[in-house]
């Protein structure tokens, strides 16, 4: 399951937006983002092609079994990392924007250890 940096900000954005709204839409995602909707409506495109999300007719945008997978992987990278740092003394908006960065990148091995030391 190898997709890229982008694709999976996308899920991950959808997953914690469908936490807080009654439905998504690619306009949430747009202001969440601060991206412009026709960017989103590209990578909507593609992540419905790779069947990670589901748009109805009325344009609500649901994660596949595959796409909450990803999503929720990310997230927990995400949320482990950034404890971590801030545990190392980061403050929490560096400690938030650096683990952006590094959810992508890490190892599956890097990221258990960590994890184990919290």
């Amino acid at each position: 399951m190898h997709i890229n940096e982008s694709a999976e900000n996308y899920l991950e954005t959808i997953l914690v937006l469908s936490r807080k709204l009654p439905v998504v839409r690619s306009i949430d995602i747009a202001t969440e983002l601060n991206f412009k909707k026709s960017s989103i409506s590209i990578a909507m495109k593609n992540l419905r092609e790779k069947n990670y999300i589901t748009v109805t007719d009325a344009g609500f945008i649901y994660l596949t079994d595959a796409g909450r997978e990803i999503a929720e992987m990310v997230l927990e990278r995400h949320e482990v990392i950034s404890r971590w740092l801030i545990s190392l003394g980061v403050p929490e908006d560096i400690a938030s924007e650096d683990a952006c960065k590094i959810e992508h990148v890490i190892s599956k091995q890097s990221f258990e250890a960590i994890k184990r030391q919290l």
